[in-house]
C-alpha cells in the first residue's frame, strides 16, 4: 500500500466520548502501517502520538446551526486544500470519501425521542430548524457523488440507511468497535469485594451498572424504574445536565438507597468489576462501547432493540433484549440477572462472544476498505 494520507474528521474530540474511542483505536492500530494520518477537528482534548497531524479548524458559531455549517464548510475548505488521499468523516459533511455513522440515522433518533414526549412536543421536534438541518445535510452528504463507502458499528444502522436513503448494500461496510479485552477483565473476588466496599454495596446484593452520558437517550429513568419495585442496586456512572431530576425520580419511586450516583469518571473498569450486569435500556443508540466493555468484563446485558448492541445478545444466554419503555419486562430482565458467584455462565457467554472484537481485527478491515478505495 502506497504512502495515504489519510484524514479523520471530528468536530470535537473529547477522550471519554464513544465515537473518539474509536478515532483513537483506529489510529493506535494505523500507526503501525505506512499510513500519514490527519485529524481535522474543532477542538483536541485527547493525547496525541507524534505522527498524528492534528489541523484544528475552529470558526465562530453563534448558535447550533452555525456551529454544525461553520465547521462543515471549514473542515471541507481545508481537506480540499490539503488533497488528502482519503476523508473519513464522522460528522454529516457532504464531499468526505467515507463516513463513518456512528450516530446512526437522525430521523430514527428523533423517532425514538418522540415517544417520550408529549404528543405535541413530538410533533415539533420534526419542525425544529436544527432537526430539519441536521436531516438535510444528512441527506445531502448520502446523495453526494464522492461518497464511496459507509461505516457502521451496526447491522441495525446499515439497514435504517438502505431504507431512508436508497444507498447500495455493497457501499455500506459494517465494522464493529474494537475492545482491549486484556484490559477489561472480569474481578477475582477479593477485588470485587474491596470495590463494592468503596461504593457501598452490600456484598450478597445483585447489582447492575448503568454507564453513560446523556441519561435522557440512554434510558437511565427507564433503568431507575426498572430497578424500583425489586432489590437490586444501580451503579450510575456518568453526567447530565439533569443529574438532580434523576435523583429526585429515585428517591419518588424509594429506591434512592439502592442508586449510586457516580458522577463523570475517566475509568470505568472499576465499576464494570464492582457489579453482575450492565443496564443500558436506550432509546436509540447504534452500537455503545459502554457494551464491549462489559462483555469483556464478563457482565451480561439488558439493553434495547433500538441499540445496535443488541445484535452481540442471546436473550437468556447473555443478556436480555427488551423494549427501551417496556418497565415490567425490563424488571424481569433485571431479576433473571444473577450474583456472578453464585452462577457465572452468563457472563463467560458475554466476555466469549466479544473475543474476536480486537483492534487488530478493526485495523485489518479499515486498512483493506482504504485499499480497495485507493484502488
Amino acid at each position: 500500500m502506497k504512502r495515504c494520507r489519510l484524514a479523520i474528521v471530528r468536530q470535537k474530540y473529547r477522550p471519554d466520548g464513544g465515537a473518539e474511542r474509536f478515532v483513537s483505536r483506529a489510529l493506535e492500530a494505523l500507526s503501525a502501517h505506512d499510513m500519514e494520518l490527519n485529524v481535522i477537528t474543532r477542538q483536541w482534548e485527547g493525547e496525541r502520538q507524534d505522527n498524528w497531524h492534528i489541523h484544528i479548524c475552529d470558526p465562530m458559531k453563534l448558535g447550533r446551526i452555525s456551529r454544525e455549517k461553520g465547521f462543515a464548510d471549514a473542515a471541507r475548505k481545508l481537506w480540499q486544500r490539503e488533497n488528502f488521499d482519503i476523508v473519513q468523516s464522522h460528522e454529516r459533511i457532504a464531499g468526505c470519501d467515507i463516513y463513518r455513522a456512528g450516530d446512526g440515522v437522525h430521523r430514527r433518533w428523533l423517532m425514538q425521542r418522540a415517544r417520550i414526549l408529549p404528543a405535541w412536543r413530538g410533533k415539533w421536534l420534526f419542525m425544529d430548524r436544527y432537526h430539519r438541518y441536521v436531516m438535510q445535510a444528512e441527506r445531502t452528504m448520502y446523495q453526494a457523488p464522492e461518497l464511496k463507502a459507509v461505516i457502521c458499528n451496526a447491522e441495525m444502522v446499515k439497514q435504517e440507511i438502505i431504507e431512508d436513503f436508497s444507498i447500495p448494500a455493497n457501499k455500506i461496510h459494517v465494522i464493529y468497535n474494537a475492545i482491549d479485552s486484556s484490559r477489561f477483565v472480569p474481578a477475582n473476588e477479593e477485588l470485587r469485594a474491596k470495590l463494592r466496599n468503596e461504593m457501598t454495596i452490600p456484598q450478597n446484593a445483585v447489582a447492575l451498572v448503568f454507564v453513560g452520558s446523556g441519561f435522557e437517550r440512554k434510558g437511565l429513568a427507564s433503568a431507575i424504574r426498572a430497578i424500583a419495585g425489586t432489590d437490586r442496586y444501580l451503579v450510575v456512572v456518568g453526567q447530565d445536565k439533569a443529574d438532580k431530576q434523576y435523583q429526585e425520580l429515585a428517591q419518588s419511586l424509594g429506591c434512592q438507597n439502592r442508586v449510586r450516583f457516580m458522577g463523570m469518571q475517566k475509568n470505568t473498569l472499576p465499576f464494570y468489576q464492582a457489579v453482575d450486569g450492565l443496564l443500558l435500556p436506550t432509546l436509540y443508540d447504534p452500537f455503545p462501547n459502554v457494551i464491549l466493555e462489559a462483555m469483556a468484563c464478563g457482565l451480561p446485558v439488558i439493553t434495547s432493540h433500538t441499540c445496535g448492541g443488541a445484535e452481540f445478545i442471546t436473550t437468556g444466554q447473555n443478556g436480555y433484549v427488551c423494549d427501551a419503555l417496556d418497565i415490567p419486562r425490563l424488571s424481569e430482565a433485571v431479576m433473571a440477572i444473577p450474583s456472578r458467584f453464585v452462577d457465572e455462565s452468563m457472563g463467560i457467554f458475554a466476555r466469549e462472544r466479544v473475543r474476536d472484537a480486537t483492534p487488530e481485527k478493526l485495523s485489518q478491515q479499515l486498512i483493506s476498505l482504504y485499499q480497495n478505495i485507493l484502488d
